[in-house]
C-alpha cells in the first residue's frame, strides 16, 4: 500500500512577510535617497544663505537690539520674528528672481527703467538714477554700521586704541579677505563662503556661550514672541522700525539675487578648477598678459607656482573685474532669454531650502540672543523698569564684564568683530552688484571699497569727535531707520519682477511624449516654438504678501517721521 505525501499547508503569513518586506525595503531606500540629497544640498548648495544671513546680524542690529532689551526688556522679541520672517519671505524671492533669470536685482530695474519706449528719458531721470542712488545710500548706510561696530570692538579687545585707529584699522580689512576671489563670477568661490561661514559660526558660538552664562527668564522671553499692543507706544515702535530696517537689508536682496545666479551643480573636479580659474583670469587680461600666466603655470617648481597663485591673491582686489557672469547688453526683457529649464529645476529648490534654514538658523536666533541677553542684564537685571537711556555696544560689554566676567565680555567684542568683518565684506561685493546691475560700471572692489568707506568715515568721525561713545550708538540706530526708509523701493521692483510672467518665463523643450498630452497644464504655456513656456513667477498670495510688507514697512516710516516732526520721542 503505497503512502500518500501529506499535503503542505499554505503558509498563511507569507503574504503579509512579503509585504512587511517590501514596506522596510521601501522605507531603507527612502532614507538613503534622502540621505543622498541632504548630502548633496550640503556639497553643492549651502553658503549662499550663509552669506546673505551674514547682514540680518551686522553691527547695526547688534545696537538696535541692545536698545530694545534695554529699555523694553522681552516685548520686542515678536518685532525681531517678525522681521526675520519678512527678511527670509524678500530673500526667498530674491534667490528665485536670480534662480530663475540668470540676472540680479539690479540689473532687472535697468531692463525695465532704462530704455522704455516712450518717455525714455523720464523714466531714466526719475526711475532709475534715484532708485541706484537709494540703492548706494543704502550700502553707505551699511557700511557706516559696520565700519563702527568693528571699530568698537577692536577698542574693547585693545582697551588703548582710539575709536579712529579702530576706524582706520577696519578701511583696509576687506582687500586682504577678499583676495580669496571674486564671489560674483559665474561659479561659488567656496573659500569665501568657508571664510564666511567660520565668521558666522564664530558670532553664533560666543553668543550662545554668553547667553548660557547668564540668568534668563525663559518663560518671559517666550512671552515676547507672542504679539503685544505695547509695541505701538510711540518709543517703541521708533525702536522696532529700526530692528526692521536692521534686519530686512536692501543690499542683502541685491546680493543675494547675484549669488543665485551661479552655477553651482557643474562644479569641476579639483584639476579642471584650475584649468576654468586660469581661464577667467585669462579674460580678464590682454593676450600679451596671459601668454605670461600660462607661461608661468607650465613651471615645473611647486614654491613658484605657489609665488604666483599667491601674488595674483594679492592683486585680485585692486584689478577692475571682467563683466559678470550675469551680465548683460540687452537693454530689455524682450532681448535676452532666461536661464534653462534644467538649470533652474536643479538649483530653485535647494536655493529656497538654503536660504530659509540659514536666515531662520542664524540670523534670527544671533538677533533674539542680542535682544535677550539686553533684556536680562539691562532690563531686569535694573529692577524690571529698563534704563534711563538705551544701552549702548560699549555699556554691554562693560555690564557682561562686570556681571559675569572678563571672559565672556571678550566672548562679546569678538562676536561683534567677526560681525563687523563678515558684513563689511558683503556690503563690499552688494555694492559691486548694484554699480555693476545698475550702471554697468565695473570698478576694482579696492576702489569700491576705498570709496565706501571714506563716505562713511566723514559723519562717523565727525560724530566721535564732537559728540562721543553716546552719539555713536545713536549714529548707528538712525543708520538703521535709513535703511528702513530705502526698503520699500528696492522691495517693491522685487516683488514686480517676481510676479511678471514675462519675467519669470522658462522655456522647456517638449519631449516626444509630451506631444499629445493635453494642454493646459498649471504653469505651461505653449509657444509658437512649440516649446513650453514655464512660469514661475509668484502666485496671487506672494504677490500680496510682498505689497503688504512694502505697505507695513511704509506705514511704519511715516509714522515714526511724523512723529519725530513734531517733537515726540
Amino acid at each position: 500500500m503505497s503512502v500518500l505525501p501529506t499535503p503542505v499547508s499554505p503558509d498563511i503569513n507569507a503574504p503579509s512577510q512579503l509585504a512587511s518586506h517590501n514596506v522596510r525595503t521601501s522605507f531603507t531606500s527612502r532614507i538613503k535617497k534622502a540621505g543622498e540629497v541632504v548630502l548633496h544640498h550640503a556639497k553643492r548648495h549651502t553658503g549662499v544663505g550663509i552669506v546673505c544671513a551674514v547682514a540680518y546680524f551686522d553691527p547695526g542690529n547688534w545696537g538696535v537690539d541692545l536698545q530694545a532689551g534695554s529699555q523694553y526688556g522681552y516685548r520686542l522679541l515678536f518685532v525681531v520674528l517678525l522681521a526675520g520672517i519678512f527678511a527670509v519671505f524678500l530673500q526667498v524671492l530674491a534667490s528665485r528672481l536670480g534662480c530663475v533669470t540668470g540676472l540680479d536685482l539690479a540689473s532687472h530695474c535697468r531692463l525695465l527703467l532704462h530704455s522704455r519706449p516712450k518717455h525714455t528719458l523720464l523714466y531714466r531721470w526719475l526711475g532709475l538714477y534715484p532708485l541706484y542712488i537709494l540703492s548706494e545710500v543704502a550700502i553707505i548706510a551699511t557700511d557706516l554700521a559696520e565700519l563702527l561696530g568693528s571699530a568698537i570692538a577692536l577698542c574693547m579687545l585693545f582697551p588703548k586704541l582710539q575709536l579712529w585707529h579702530g576706524v582706520l584699522i577696519t578701511a583696509f580689512d576687506v582687500f586682504l579677505l577678499l583676495a580669496f576671489g571674486d564671489p560674483l563670477r559665474g561659479r561659488p568661490v567656496r573659500m569665501f563662503e568657508f571664510l564666511i561661514a567660520g565668521l558666522v559660526l564664530a558670532v553664533l558660538i560666543c553668543m550662545s556661550i554668553i547667553i548660557a552664562k547668564v540668568d534668563v527668564n525663559w518663560a518671559k522671553a517666550f512671552e515676547g514672541y507672542i504679539p503685544s499692543k505695547y509695541i505701538f507706544s510711540s518709543g517703541a515702535l521708533y525702536t522696532s522700525v529700526g530692528i526692521l530696517g536692521a534686519t530686512v537689508m536692501p543690499h542683502s536682496l541685491f546680493l543675494g539675487s547675484a549669488l543665485a545666479t551661479q552655477d553651482r551643480i557643474s562644479v569641476s573636479p579639483a584639476s579642471s578648477k584650475k584649468a576654468l580659474s586660469l581661464e577667467s583670469r585669462v579674460e580678464s587680461k590682454t593676450s600679451s598678459e596671459s601668454d605670461v600666466i600660462n607661461a608661468t603655470i607650465e613651471l615645473k617648481s611647486r614654491p613658484q607656482r605657489i609665488l604666483h597663485r599667491l601674488k595674483e591673491s594679492l592683486y585680485t582686489p585692486f584689478r577692475v573685474p571682467p563683466a559678470s557672469a550675469y551680465a548683460t547688453r540687452a537693454t530689455r526683457h524682450i532681448d535676452r532669454e532666461n536661464n534653462s529649464y534644467i538649470f533652474v529645476k536643479a538649483h530653485i529648490y535647494h536655493g529656497i531650502v538654503d536660504v530659509v534654514t540659514s536666515l531662520l538658523g542664524f540670523a534670527v536666533l544671533i538677533n533674539s540672543f542680542i535682544l535677550i541677553l539686553a533684556s536680562a542684564v539691562f532690563f531686569y537685571g535694573s529692577g524690571s523698569h529698563g534704563v534711563a537711556t538705551p544701552a549702548s555696544l560699549f555699556d554691554a560689554y562693560d555690564l557682561i564684564r562686570d556681571v559675569v566676567g572678563q571672559a565672556a565680555a571678550t566672548l562679546f567684542a569678538i562676536a561683534l568683530l567677526a560681525a563687523g568683518q563678515s558684513s563689511s565684506i558683503i556690503a563690499t561685493v552688494a555694492g559691486q552688484a548694484v554699480s555693476e546691475g545698475f550702471l554697468q560700471w565695473r570698478v576694482s572692489p579696492a576702489m569700491r571699497r576705498i570709496i565706501t568707506r571714506l563716505i562713511a568715515m566723514i559723519p562717523s568721525m565727525v560724530v566721535a569727535i564732537a559728540v562721543g561713545r553716546s552719539g555713536i550708538d545713536s549714529l548707528l540706530v538712525a543708520s538703521q531707520v535709513v535703511l528702513s526708509i530705502v526698503l520699500p523701493f528696492i522691495v517693491f521692483p522685487l516683488v514686480y519682477c517676481t510676479s511678471s510672467k514675462a519675467v519669470m518665463s522658462v522655456r522647456r523643450p517638449r519631449s516626444p511624449s509630451d506631444t499629445n498630452a493635453s494642454p493646459g497644464t498649471p504653469g505651461q504655456v505653449e509657444n509658437g516654438d512649440g516649446d513650453e513656456m514655464v512660469d514661475f513667477s509668484s502666485g496671487k498670495v506672494a504677490t500680496v504678501i510682498g505689497g503688504a510688507i512694502c505697505l507695513v514697512v511704509i506705514a511704519a516710516n511715516l509714522y515714526v517721521i511724523v512723529n519725530l516732526a513734531r517733537g515726540a520721542e
